[in-house]
């Protein structure tokens, strides 16, 4: 079988997708194929600046879907709420990609949550709830979240939120890529029960040269880890646009409630196909407590 490539997607002229953190790294590469395939694009950043940056260079392509940039950072719960309310019309696809990864010392959102169990989880969590409205409006919506790895650090302490007390930056960045993937198999579970044509998937894209290793809010927070970064990880690995593969292939055609990524050494590199889930992933019962205490911590709940 041939190595499945962005060049076989669908036309996607006429839908709309979203794409958090798609300014930079992986999220660029999947807001543009996206855009080249035909879809109407919204680039959800934090950082508008960087955002139009990134629009600019996908209409440069002569890409014929269209490209927005809208203010979203996924840390901040008022944000998230925000982004919602400015949200008009159909939403086919939703790409739940942004992410902070390890930053060394325990951090926490403005409202009180773990950096990254807060980003990484809670704000995905919540704009997906309060998107879903918009989902049902669209014929065959897609929700599609990045996860990791590194899921496999995580544990049944998942439902705590990485507290303060003993904190670890790998674990706790673990948890929170469970958490995700967790929340991509559960909201696939209640969409079918509920006999919903929303699907939901998810997928890892392996090691990939981003900058998400050297941001400042994640592990480029240590100076020297920040530099090695920039140079050693260029080198060791492939690019954005491999890695992007595996989230293009389940924003598209992978089957609902499937898991996505690289096939290769590990799993950090090579052609797409079904990707390994901890025993934790598979465990149906920690993903619905941590529903239950997402919908808690959040107070959005979803109405399939």
């Amino acid at each position: 079988m041939s190595r499945w490539t962005p060049d076989q997607m669908p036309d996607l002229t006429g839908r709309r997708a979203l794409v958090t953190g798609a300014n930079s790294g992986i999220g660029l590469v999947e807001a543009r194929e996206l855009a080249r395939h035909g879809a109407d694009v919204v680039m959800a950043v934090r950082n508008t600046g960087s955002g139009e940056a990134g629009a600019r260079r996908i209409r440069a392509i002569g890409a014929p879907g269209t490209v927005t940039v809208e203010e979203l950072d996924l840390a901040s719960q008022a944000s998230v709420h925000a982004l919602a309310d400015r949200f008009e019309g159909p939403l086919d696809l939703l790409v739940n990609n942004a992410g902070v990864m390890a930053p060394p010392r325990y951090r926490e959102t403005p409202d009180g949550f773990e950096l990254q169990f807060g980003t990484n989880h809670l704000g995905h969590f919540a704009l997906a709830g309060l998107l879903l409205p918009h989902l049902l409006q669209a014929a065959a919506p897609r929700v599609t979240t990045v996860s990791s790895i590194a899921h496999h650090a995580g544990d049944g302490m998942v439902c705590e939120g990485n507290p303060r007390e003993g904190y670890d930056p790998q674990t706790s960045y673990g948890r929170s890529k469970l958490a995700n993937l967790l929340f991509a198999t559960e909201l696939q579970r209640r969409a079918a029960a509920a006999g919903s044509e929303l699907a939901s998937t998810a997928a890892h894209p392996g090691v990939s040269a981003t900058n998400l290793v050297a941001s400042k809010d994640g592990m480029g927070a240590i100076p020297v880890v920040g530099t090695i970064a920039q140079w050693g990880v260029k080198l060791a690995f492939p690019g954005p646009d491999k890695g992007a593969e595996a989230v293009l292939f389940a924003a598209t055609v992978a089957e609902p409630g499937s898991y996505s990524g690289p096939t290769g050494f590990r799993e950090t590199r090579g052609a797409v196909g079904e990707a390994r889930q901890s025993q934790w992933a598979r465990d149906e019962s920690l993903a619905g407590l941590l529903w239950e205490r997402s919908e808690e911590l959040t107070g959005v709940h979803f109405v399939l």
